[in-house]
């Protein structure tokens, strides 16, 4: 009954431990670990995620000691800079060295980054030089900022930003080429997946005066700031077109009266005197390893190969392009 305090279990009796529970084992072990933290203080809270990238605590203060956070990075979290594979995106130009020679081989770029309180060396003078006496438009921005914007690769303080390539249509290659004298000469590229090896062959395309540069949309090096690079500025001058179905462009070619060559080692038939040199001709270069595929020579009028000794297996697809382009310029005298 009420207010009886002889009732079993009405009175807690003294000396007695908590009984065992939730409670007091949640409680023993909670002791010392402080509040929780804020769900935008958590890495792997959404609402962490969603947090812009300038917003104050999205990084810890590494002046103050605090270890870096470990584990699966989180969808905005910034790179470390410690991690070497961490690379600028495709269009991005970034490096002392690497946005002089891209500045010196007159890449065209979009925007021009130099960070706050940049040391300044030989290297730096001349790309502001350089900026200022071509009108390279040349913006400030925070280290932060610029690891962003790169993607936590070295920038040393220097970026550049190359616009997207406007590639040509194929037809129009076509057409010119068709008009060209004394003969047409284009270069069409089957599995060329390095962009220093693009821009090489655009290069030498530009040298030995080919109409222009034809690549497939997949398995393929797209124009980027590397190739460009490498192409030492000719990719502005020679159209590159890019083709999804690379084995139909080889047919029209030469259902419009293009010899369409396609080197490769085993070839009987001498790069010198295939026939139909003297005419329009479309020039195909493989991958140094596989080199072409089989339905692209299904699809060649004459496969030709440059003598070389046994000693070697095969040219690098860059040096191949460049002496097949000199020796058909040459046999046409």
């Amino acid at each position: 009954m009420p207010g009886n305090s002889q009732r079993k279990g009405a009175v807690r009796k003294k000396g007695k431990t908590t009984p065992a529970g939730s409670g007091g084992r949640v409680r023993r072990g909670l002791e010392g670990k402080g509040p929780t933290p804020k769900a935008e203080d958590r890495p792997y809270h959404k609402a962490y995620r969603r947090r812009g990238p300038d917003e104050p605590g999205k990084s810890p203060d590494r002046s103050q000691g605090s270890p870096p956070a470990t584990g699966r990075p989180s969808g905005n979290a910034r790179p470390s800079r410690n991690r070497t594979t961490a690379t600028a995106g495709a269009d991005w130009v970034i490096g002392r060295n690497a946005v002089l020679e891209a500045l010196q081989a007159g890449l065209p770029v979009k925007r021009a980054f130099i960070a706050e309180g940049a040391e300044r060396d030989s290297r730096l003078r001349d790309i502001l030089a350089f900026t200022a006496d071509h009108g390279v438009p040349l913006l400030q921005a925070t280290r932060t900022e610029l690891d962003r914007l790169t993607g936590g690769g070295v920038h040393q303080g220097v970026a550049l930003q190359v616009p997207e390539y406007d590639y040509a249509d194929v037809e129009d290659v076509l057409a010119e080429a068709l008009h060209a004298e004394p003969a047409g000469l284009v270069v069409a590229l089957d599995s060329i997946t390095d962009p220093r090896n693009l821009g090489a062959i655009i290069r030498s395309a530009a040298a030995f005066g080919a109409q222009g540069v034809i690549i497939p949309e997949r398995r393929s090096a797209h124009l980027t700031a590397a190739a460009w690079k490498t192409s030492a500025g000719a990719a502005a001058r020679v159209p590159v077109a890019m083709v999804t179905n690379l084995n139909r462009t080889l047919k029209s070619f030469s259902d419009a009266g293009f010899t369409v060559v396609g080197l490769a080692g085993e070839a009987d038939t001498d790069l010198a005197g295939f026939p139909g040199i003297d005419g329009p001709v479309l020039l195909v270069v493989g991958s140094e390893g596989d080199g072409l595929a089989r339905l692209v020579r299904e699809n060649c009028d004459v496969l030709a190969s440059i003598p070389i000794t046994s000693a070697v297996e095969s040219l690098n697809a860059s040096v191949a392009a460049a002496i097949a382009l000199y020796e058909i310029t040459r046999s046409r005298g």
